[in-house]
């Protein structure tokens, strides 16, 4: 149990309030998509180092008397973790000030089709699929995998299972994908998703990004409005996507401006990686050692200290419009979305 001195929310030098905790499970992904690993692979962490799933809930556990209300379960690829479900199921029970944890999770949707209907019985109350295009072709192309058919059956099977809303999450790609943005908002509405464009950001790990061939969220919400007529959403709070009514509804679209204009004042989220780091910014260059804590014989309230410190550490801003800016080491799949 965390005492009472120390069971106050995580709010930083800036006021701001952390309510959204997102935790990688893995780093290990079966896709291997262009602007987060090459098509070799990076070297896997240690399984001796990945968090067990009992340090995971006793995480969860410490951040929900912090006043952490949703826990976004990311990777890699979450459900090549054999234990998802558990997971889920042990982390939807923990309770919080407000009530029990919000349990959501960002995935390809490949495994969906096997597990979608349990994560849902175990308590899952949405999910974000990635799918950054509809050619099969150039799907195999961009992942080095032939596996847009499951995508597509993931998507189907997350709806049946009640996983609403299902979000459809693309990066948008010059000369790749930026052709398919108005058939992917079209695919998500006849299949009762919500669509999110995301401007593509500095976390591939070969470095490669170009702010230069980066799709601008502006070039975005323009191609959009040549086909829909888009009407902003109000109430954005700490959320990162834009969102716009598609022909008055109910249909909705969101573009995610991380970098062209971002959204660092109202960011209410902090990251754990699979192996047990702690991370105030997805662009931050240090992190907090929680998986020593938690091995070293660590109470909740040393766990504590670590996520408050942690937080009160974090910068104004992630700094990628800033001369000096320089990219993390680790990649996305690292660090976890």
């Amino acid at each position: 149990m965390v005492s009472e001195h120390l069971a106050r929310p995580l709010v930083d030098a800036f006021g701001r309030v952390h309510r959204d905790l997102r935790i990688s499970l893995t780093d290990k992904c079966n896709l291997r998509c262009a602007y987060c690993m090459p098509p070799e692979g990076v070297p896997w962490l240690s399984k001796n180092n990945i968090l067990t799933t009992d340090e995971l809930v006793r995480v969860a556990q410490v951040a929900a008397a912090l006043g952490i209300v949703e826990v976004r379960l990311t990777g890699g690829e979450p459900l090549l973790r054999q234990d998802a479900v558990d997971v889920v199921r042990r982390m939807a029970a923990i309770e919080g000030a407000t009530g029990p944890l919000e349990v959501s999770m960002t995935t390809n949707g490949m495994a969906l089709p096997r597990v979608a209907a349990d994560l849902a019985e175990a308590g899952l109350a949405r999910v974000n699929i990635s799918l950054d295009t509809l050619n099969k072709e150039r799907f195999h192309e961009l992942t080095h995998r032939d596996r847009l058919a499951d995508v597509l059956a993931g998507i189907d099977a997350a709806l049946a299972a009640g996983l609403n809303p299902v979000k459809i999450n693309a990066v948008a790609m010059r000369d790749v994908n930026d052709d398919e943005l108005v058939d992917l908002v079209r695919f998500a509405a006849r299949s009762g998703c919500e669509m999110r464009f995301i401007e593509q950001m500095p976390l591939d790990a070969g470095h490669l990004w170009s702010r230069v061939a980066m799709v601008r969220g502006e070039e975005i919400l323009a191609q959009l409005e040549q086909a829909f007529t888009l009407t902003p959403l109000p109430g954005r709070g700490a959320a990162p996507a834009e969102r716009f009514l598609v022909d008055g509804g109910p249909t909705t679209v969101g573009v995610i401006r991380s970098v062209t204009k971002p959204f660092c004042g109202a960011c209410d989220r902090v990251r754990i990686t699979a192996d047990g780091q702690l991370r105030n910014c997805l662009f931050a260059r240090e992190e907090s050692d929680l998986l020593t804590v938690l091995r070293s014989g660590g109470t909740d309230d040393d766990v504590a200290e670590l996520m408050h410190r942690c937080i009160a550490g974090k910068l104004p801003g992630h700094g990628i419009n800033d001369p000096g800016f320089l990219q993390p080491d680790r990649p996305m799949s690292a660090i976890g979305g």
